[in-house]
Parts: structure tokens; sequence; C-alpha cells
């Protein structure tokens, strides 16, 4: 039996390392949006055949090794966020989709989004992700018979191969929530087929715009700029109004079903366009193809993850989270306090979506970006004129 090639093996891992590092994350922030453990699996399934027909499409007709996956760091915006219902946060999902074919319709509004300066979306994110980060540490008090096992086999992965820190942790968390399911009675196995469950969409409430926007913000500038620039970095000029098309109609597709976003994949990006998927860069979009492939026979599976994630004791999922986030936390603070006089009005986004606060049914990672660019415009043209 022959070997299989490089881009298929390259493929593989970029599916498996990009589900398994981040379902968890996933499934915490549409539970914390309303979702219940149906509406959640059913966001899974979607968002994982959503992200595997767009990785295939774009890969086919652009022969580049695009991939697309969901929105981890928009998912662990909603963990920390408020949501008067469900359907108000699928609402808000179909909102961040046609704000993402926008971009693709209208190069104004990309100019737009790229005004915003990086260092405040950066404040922003590490902002929302501090809650969920500090979980790992609670839990690891209250349960540690549970937690310290995924901790340490996490540290360990990550000091000899990151790459596989966080699937490898996650993977524990499933084993142990699985032995847990078992002792208990099991899953009923009406759970564990994968399903598709519609919510009308209820845009009446300001809510809507309040989760949207920094939902879009965080996609666009945690996902989709920097997966552009992975994928510069090997050479490929990836066609933005495609991707943005692809995947900004994927959103809205999937939004109904409990998917949050799709976007350009960052980190596992590199996985597939590096020379690691073929020395050949010609042939390096079969192995996002293979992983597009991959992404759908996941949600095969997702709905038996979903379920299985269900039955946890609460907490746990949500420490192994949030530690898969602890290195998404740790760029965001060392980019937006990069430079010194970026400092203030980055603390003061950084501190109001730490915050939690909730303004007329608006959470805090809108406010803390409202506050930051004012910030940014009455403090900056001071630093401009002051003498050196």
């Amino acid at each position: 039996m022959p070997a299989p090639s490089s881009t298929t093996v390259a493929g593989l891992v970029t599916a498996l390392v990009g589900f398994l590092s981040s379902f968890a994350v996933v499934l915490t922030g549409l539970r914390a949006v309303g979702a219940s453990p149906a509406q959640a699996a059913s966001g899974l399934v979607v968002l994982s055949v959503a992200m595997g027909l767009a990785t295939v499409l774009l890969a086919q007709r652009t022969r580049m090794p695009i991939t697309v996956a969901w929105s981890t760091p928009g998912a662990a915006l909603l963990a920390t966020a408020s949501a008067p219902s469900w359907p108000v946060a699928v609402a808000a999902f179909v909102l961040v989709g046609v704000l993402v074919l926008l971009t693709a319709a209208w190069p104004r509004l990309g100019r737009a989004i790229a005004a915003i300066p990086p260092v405040l979306a950066q404040a922003m994110l590490a902002g929302v992700l501090v809650p969920l980060c500090l979980q790992p540490v609670r839990s690891a008090l209250e349960m540690p018979w549970l937690v310290v096992p995924v901790i340490v086999v996490w540290a360990v992965l990550l000091r000899f191969s990151s790459r596989w820190a966080v699937p490898a942790a996650f993977a524990v968390t499933l084993g142990i929530i699985g032995w847990l399911a078992a002792r208990g009675g099991g899953v009923p196995v009406a759970a564990l087929v994968p399903a598709l469950e519609w919510t009308t969409p209820d845009f009446s409430s300001p809510a809507v715009i309040g989760l949207a926007l920094p939902l879009f913000l965080v996609t666009m500038a945690s996902q989709n700029v920097p997966g552009m620039a992975v994928l510069a970095a090997y050479g490929y000029r990836a066609p933005w109004r495609p991707a943005m098309a692809v995947t900004g109609a994927g959103t809205v597709l999937g939004a109904p079903f409990g998917g949050h976003a799709i976007n350009l994949a960052a980190i596992s990006a590199a996985l597939a366009a590096g020379p690691e998927a073929d020395a050949d860069p010609g042939r390096r979009y079969l192995a996002a193809r293979t992983a597009g492939f991959t992404y759908v026979g996941f949600a095969l599976v997702s709905a038996a993850v979903a379920a299985l994630v269900a039955t946890a004791p609460a907490g746990f999922v949500a420490a192994a989270a949030g530690l898969a986030l602890w290195p998404v936390l740790a760029a965001s603070l060392s980019g937006a306090l990069a430079r010194p006089e970026d400092r203030i009005p980055v603390v003061a986004t950084f501190l109001v979506a730490i915050s939690g606060i909730t303004v007329g049914g608006i959470g805090s990672a809108f406010w803390s970006l409202a506050v930051g660019l004012v910030f940014w415009a009455w403090y900056r043209p001071q630093l401009a004129v002051s003498p050196a």
C-alpha cells in the first residue's frame, strides 16, 4: 500500500489541529450567548461543513493553499459577552456575515476597517479573553483531579511539540469527559447523530449591533488580515474579494443554524501553505483541499463531541478552552503594548473590555472600542506635537 503523499498528510494535520485546538472554545462561546446543547451542537456541525466547503472551493478555484476556519477569537468573545436571547445572538451572526460581504463588494468599508488602529482591536480582544483565561486557574482549585492532568499535558507538549499542545490537551479533556459519561450511564444515542437546528434571527434588540460589531472586528483583525499575511509570507497573493465573498456568504448561510463566523485561517494556515506540505508551491493547494474535505468529515462526529461536552462538570470545558487561549492572550497583550505612545488608549480599551459592563443592552466589547477610539483621537494628536 503506497504511503500517503505529503500534501495529504499536511491537509489531515491542518484539519486535525484546527478542529481539536478550538472546538471547546466554540462550544463555550455558543452556550454563553444562549444556545441550548442541541443548538450549540448544530453550530459546531454547520461551522465544520461551512469552513470545509469554503476551503475546498477557494483552494480549487485559486490553486492556492487557502484554508478557512471558524473564528476562534470570535468564539472567545462570545464566551464573555452577553445577549438577551439566542435569536438575538443569531441575528448578530447574520450581520457579521453581511458586513464581511460588504468588505468584498465595497472596498471603502475595508479601508475603514483597516483605519481602526490594530492595537485597539488587540486590546479589546485581550480584555474579553481575560475572564476565560482565568478559568483554568479557578477550576484547578475547584476540581484539581480533572483539570491538573490537562494542564500538565498541555505544558509538557508546549515545551517539546507546541503544535500539538492544545489538541492533546483537548483530547485528554474529551477522554476524561468520556470516562465520566460512561460512569454516569453514557450519552443518549439520539444526541450523537448530527442535526441542524434552525433559529429565526431576532434583529429587534440593540444588542445585535453591540455583539455583531466587536465580533466582526475581531474576526477581521485577528483572522482575515493575518490569514492574508501568512499566505503572503509563503509567496501567495490571495484574492481578497473572492475570499471575503465566500466566507461572508458561508457565515450568513450558517448563522441560522448556530454558526457564528467563518474566516481565513491564520495560525493553521501555515500548515498547508508551508514547504512541509509540498516542495512545489503549485501543488500545496492539494493540502488545503484535503483539509477542507476532512473538516466536512469532522461534521459527522461534531454532534457526538458536543453531546459529550454537554455532560462535563460545570467549568471543566471552559477551563480547557481558557488554557488554549493563553498564547492568544499573550500575543494580543504583546502587540497592543508594543509601543509606549499607544499605551494610554490601549489600557483604556483593555480595562473597559475586561469590566464586563453593559450599557443600553450593549456589552463591554463594543464600548471598549468606542472608548479606545475616543482616547486615541484625543491623546495621539498631543503626542504628534510633543517635543522629543
